[in-house]
């Protein structure tokens, strides 16, 4: 146990130390090529902001994890190399998808590329990560489904894939919002296999939310003024979804064993609720107003607590901290209720706190 918490602090540092390396080179970089954020009505920000921050990510997770194992290597313990060899074939197709993704991901901050183009590729990833073994076996109980066949389960997973990388790409409207919502989320996951025995799977948590940590630090109290302000982009948000998507889908079909007193499936899913909700809301919405539910409009969540009258940074805290909560209270109540209460008690309280917000948003604007 102390040695994987050595590991697990070791590589959440190393990823800390080269994002904080890494990010003010790509910022200086972005100014001296002019490659900024364009503004537009359906943005806050104001000013010129590079959108590439993402790039750090996936280099400096790899790196980080890489060199962690060649140094348990050379000091003769195997342990770390045996925990990622028991999970070989599914980490190296989650290699190749998330490689993929943010390829896509620095072609579209660039260049730009329709949103078809993207569903094409995440489909081609989560079809990857499927054929390794990253797929729904079970709902753990949800809706009263503990096995189904694979011929459901292999498509619902290629569904949830998609939609969880998308809903991390969609709630990235305000600073530190998907950052402070993924580091959350890593947290949770990285704790959650610990204490499950599955090191690979905390290992890879940990880094992700080792490097979202500075980022979080220059996306927040960055300056642009002092060109120290940046945002993660496609590229960020997208390698950041798969992650999630992959560790919630490993955490959400783990068999639960009687050295634990939590509830696995609860903790895949209750980090992710708010950015999933989100999306389901907002594509609810512009369908009923007979719109494409994936043009982009200001209807989120985010823009919902600005529309009511907070500021970024409170709107942002506020949501990360509803995050939090949904997540402790779904915990402490796996404890006494059924799964599928838990989630229908989640949606209630989501309907209620979006009704909450929109009476507010209409008594301002008639004030």
């Amino acid at each position: 146990m102390t040695y994987w918490i050595i590991n697990s602090l070791i590589v959440f540092a190393l990823c800390v130390l080269f994002a904080g390396v890494l990010i003010p080179q790509i910022l200086l970089i972005a100014y001296r090529r002019n490659l900024f954020d364009e503004v537009d009505e359906r943005k806050i920000h104001k000013g010129l902001i590079p959108r590439l921050g993402g790039i750090a990510f996936e280099p400096v997770i790899l790196l980080s994890i890489v060199l962690l194992a060649g140094l348990n290597i050379i000091l003769g313990n195997t342990q770390f190399s045996e925990a990622f060899y028991r999970h070989a074939i599914l980490l190296m197709a989650g290699f190749c998808s998330i490689q993929m993704l943010y390829l896509v991901g620095i072609a579209d901050d660039l260049i730009g590329i329709k949103y078809r183009a993207k569903f094409v590729v995440q489909i081609i990833c989560a079809v990857l990560l499927i054929t390794a073994g990253c797929w729904f076996s079970t709902l753990g109980g949800v809706l009263g489904i503990t096995s189904w066949s694979p011929w459901v389960g292999m498509p619902f997973t290629a569904i949830i894939i998609v939609f969880i990388i998308n809903a991390i790409n969609l709630i990235d409207g305000i600073d530190g919002l998907a950052s402070g919502l993924s580091s959350i989320a890593t947290v949770i996951y990285g704790l959650s296999f610990f204490m499950l025995g599955e090191y690979a799977y905390a290992i890879i948590s940990f880094a992700t939310f080792g490097v979202l940590v500075p980022f979080f630090y220059y996306n927040v109290f960055g300056d642009v003024k002092k060109h120290s302000k940046i945002f993660m982009g496609d590229t960020g948000s997208l390698t950041i979804g798969l992650i999630l998507a992959v560790l919630g889908t490993k955490l959400f079909t783990h068999t639960a064993d009687s050295t634990v007193d939590f509830n696995p499936v609860v903790l895949a899913f209750s980090p992710l609720i708010i950015p999933a909700f989100d999306v389901c809301r907002v594509y609810i919405v512009r369908i009923r107003h007979h719109k494409s539910p994936f043009l982009p409009d200001k209807n989120h969540i985010h823009h919902k607590f600005l529309a009511a009258g907070m500021k970024p940074r409170a709107a942002m805290v506020s949501i990360i901290s509803l995050s939090a909560l949904f997540t402790l209270v779904n915990l402490a109540l796996s404890l006494v209720i059924n799964i599928n209460l838990i989630v229908i008690l989640d949606i209630l309280f989501w309907m209620a706190f979006n009704a909450y917000l929109s009476k507010k948003i209409a008594s301002r604007k008639e004030a």
